[in-house]
Formats: C-alpha cells, sequence, structure tokens
C-alpha cells in the first residue's frame, strides 16, 4: 500500500509517500480502507520528534481517519461499513489497523471526510469535559483557545450541556466565531487579562496552554472548581501555591 513516510526524523517536512506493507491485524483488529485522514497538531509535533508513538503503535502519521472496513479480523463488525477511527497512529495510508473499541459508524448528517476530521477532536472535548469534569447545566467553563479545533468543538458541546461558556482567542475574527457558536464571553487575550473578568467564577476550565496560565487559571476557579489541562504550548513545567489551591478544594487534572 501507499503511505506517507518521514524519511528523515531531523526534518520534519521529508514526507514522501511510499510503498509500505499492508499492516497485520491483531486480535480484535479491523483493517479499514482510508479514505480521508485528519490532521493534528500531535502529528505536527510527531515530525518534529516531540510525540513520538506508544510503544507498539504505527510509525507512520495520522493520529484519526475514516473510511469502510475492508477486513473485519475477528470482530463482529461488517465488511464494507463506514467508519470513523481513532488512532495511535497510521492514519496516513492506504490502510489502517485499528482496535474495535476506537471505531465508530459515520454518524448521521456527516461525510466520511468530516468524520475524519472530528473523531480525535470529538473523544478528546468529551473525554474531558463530559466525563472527567462532569460538566453540567448552570456551570461556568473557561475554554482557552476559543477558535482552535478544540475550542469551537467544545464551545458546542458546553452549551448543549447548558454551561455558560468563556473563551479566550487571539483575535476578533476568531472570537466572533467563537460567538457564532454560542460563546457567552469573550477575551482577547492579547487585550485583556482573563483574571480580571473571571476571577473566582469558572466550575471548569479547559487548558490548551499549561504552565503559563497555571497561576492564572486558579485564581479564575470557583469553590470545587476543575482545571483539566490538555496542551502544554505554554510550557511543562510551574509552581503550585497550595496555599491558594487547598482552602477551595480545587482539582489539578491532566
Amino acid at each position: 500500500m501507499k503511505a506517507i513516510v518521514q524519511t528523515d526524523p531531523q526534518d520534519r517536512r521529508s514526507l514522501e509517500l511510499r510503498e509500505v506493507d499492508v499492516p497485520q491485524l491483531r486480535p480484535g483488529e479491523v483493517l479499514v480502507k482510508v479514505q480521508a485522514a485528519g490532521v493534528n497538531r500531535g502529528d505536527i509535533l510527531q515530525t518534529m520528534g516531540a510525540y513520538p508513538p506508544p510503544p507498539g503503535a504505527s510509525k507512520i502519521l495520522g493520529l484519526e481517519a475514516a473510511g469502510t472496513i475492508a477486513d473485519a479480523g475477528d470482530t463482529n463488525w461488517e465488511v464494507g461499513t463506514e467508519v470513523g477511527c481513532l488512532l495511535a497512529g497510521g492514519g496516513y495510508a492506504e490502510y489502517v489497523a485499528v482496535p474495535q473499541g476506537q471505531l465508530l459508524p459515520v454518524p448521521k448528517g456527516l461525510s466520511v471526510e468530516e468524520t475524519a476530521a472530528v473523531v480525535e477532536v470529538g473523544c478528546t472535548v468529551w473525554s474531558n469535559l463530559g466525563i472527567e469534569a462532569g460538566l453540567h447545566e448552570g456551570q461556568r467553563v473557561l475554554i482557552h483557545g476559543g477558535g482552535g479545533g478544540i475550542g469551537t468543538f467544545a464551545i458546542q458541546v458546553a452549551k448543549v450541556l447548558g454551561a455558560e461558556v468563556a473563551v479566550t482567542a487571539g483575535s476578533q475574527e476568531k472570537l466572533e466565531r467563537c460567538r457564532e457558536l454560542g460563546a457567552d464571553i469573550l477575551i482577547n487575550y492579547k487585550e485583556h487579562d482573563f483574571v480580571e473578568e473571571l476571577k473566582g467564577s469558572c466550575d471548569v476550565i479547559l487548558d490548551i496552554i499549561g504552565a503559563k496560565y497555571l497561576e492564572k487559571n486558579m485564581k479564575c476557579l470557583a469553590k470545587d472548581g476543575k482545571l483539566i489541562i490538555i496542551g502544554m504550548q505554554g510550557g511543562t513545567k510551574a509552581e503550585i501555591n497550595l496555599g491558594a489551591m487547598l482552602p477551595k478544594r480545587l482539582t489539578i487534572q491532566g
């Protein structure tokens, strides 16, 4: 099969279409003929050597894809079914082996191509806002990077759950898009300090920045507030003031 291969680990632009072996199925996996693949920040970081695939995963790029099942292996899936795939790697290829628990039928109303673009972000947002944070009606959530892939999806999920949504973004154009999707509080972080507007009022914060925003995020949390960190664009190391954390019973989670 053909796959996009990084030929030089030191050069993130050395992506070439090459002939490689079709992956062999392991128990519980299906073989999917890929019709479309998404592009994620994780893919970009992997080309830079900063986000290696987990042990045993495909070295080929691609964290999400969609297509049709070509070989159902030992599973109960049917050949020919259109599916979306959440992957540890391998999506930038004609075929990819997928654990059956990481498949979903193409949702009604979405094309195969659209499905390939939302699998990773959908799983990320729901697992963090829905499952870990338990976001619910009447709460306020702060979403950093509201104009990005995670942010635009998270706004819509939060509104469906009945939450009030505050977002940060770096341009008026992005903030306007956030407003169109349902965001209630719009903050341009280049012009305003989000702490001044949100201090002590957020029940949940979904953060892609990391170290740079840790202290500010803690100031924004209300009592029993939860900070969910899913990215480190602003660094990996910061100090935690336990004196500020304990009185409000805050939760900080990766």
